[in-house]
């Protein structure tokens, strides 16, 4: 089965605790046998790659239940059952969510209360529409802006000269490491009689390994052919080098794919939204706007 919401979690995590004070960690685990996880499920991980996307989702029930008042810390990574929580589960509900702990002052006040001091209930219905933590909401925000982000810069390249596309091409190469730390390790070769390659990269400092660049700056449903390949192979042939990269803003035709897996050398493709997430992952044609720092408790400076 796929692993469940945070808010499935809610009443399972309640009844981990009745018995008294349990540990955190020993309520993943029997969570996990109980909703029979696989092992790719149990260790799948978040972005992050710092916590498991289900023990996330456990804390963050937990986290839900101690704000409406049904759980209540007592020492590092534990927790127990309150007096309300008892009188729950002595007619338990066939589901806790976000719904249910409405009926709780406590957890409207938690969830509720803006800059002004009103009530806003977009975040929270948002969570609760969509079954993420909070943790998973700002990721997917995070992916939709990039997402847009790489679709303007996309076309901002694909309105430029296409000089300037064969310099970003290289200049983006450089950002990755590749050629060295000196823009003299790359350049764009962009004119007439350039023997069918737009960019070379020398690998080394004294050019021994180089890498040559096709670039193709092509509006989208334009998608590049086999026989470009086949053309940049030869190009690869005449300047006798074993490998090369093709960059294009469009898209590969399957057997265009397909070319370039059979020939002698290697090709290296990249389309459009590789370009964009490269662009925005090296920060090339791009800069850092804001910086949201996510913190939690340091448990050592209670202790």
């Amino acid at each position: 089965m796929a692993i469940p919401d945070f808010q499935t979690l809610m009443l399972p995590v309640l009844r981990a605790s009745e018995a008294g004070e349990v540990k955190i960690s020993d309520v993943v685990k029997q969570l996990a046998d109980q909703f029979q996880l696989t092992p790719d499920e149990r260790s799948a991980l978040l972005p992050s790659g710092t916590q498991t996307t289900f023990a996330n989702r456990v804390h963050w029930a937990k986290s839900h239940l101690g704000k409406a008042g049904l759980v209540e810390l007592t020492k590092r990574a534990h927790f127990r059952i309150t007096d309300r929580g008892r009188e729950i589960l002595s007619n338990p509900p066939e589901r806790i969510d976000i719904h249910f702990l409405n009926q709780y002052p406590e957890f409207r006040a938690f969830r509720a209360i803006n800059r002004a001091g009103e009530e806003s209930p977009v975040a929270g219905e948002a969570i609760q529409s969509a079954d993420m933590t909070p943790d998973e909401l700002i990721r997917n925000a995070h992916e939709q802006l990039e997402e847009e982000l790489g679709l303007e810069l996309l076309a901002r390249v694909t309105g430029a000269p296409p000089d300037f596309f064969e310099r970003l091409v290289v200049q983006l190469l450089i950002a990755m490491g590749y050629g060295g730390s000196t823009a003299e390790a790359g350049k764009a070769l962009g004119r007439s009689g350039d023997g069918g390659v737009d960019g070379v990269i020398d690998q080394d400092a004294l050019g021994l390994d180089r890498i040559y660049v096709q670039a193709k700056r092509y509006a989208d449903g334009n998608n590049v052919g086999p026989s470009a390949i086949r053309d940049f192979f030869g190009s690869l042939d005449r300047f006798k080098a074993s490998k090369g990269l093709f960059v294009t803003t469009s898209s590969f035709s399957s057997s265009a794919r397909d070319t370039a897996e059979m020939l002698s050398k290697r090709i290296v493709l990249i389309d459009g939204r590789q370009l964009a997430r490269l662009m925005i992952r090296y920060s090339v044609g791009c800069r850092v706007e804001e910086t949201i720092h996510l913190k939690k408790v340091d448990e050592e400076f209670f202790e």
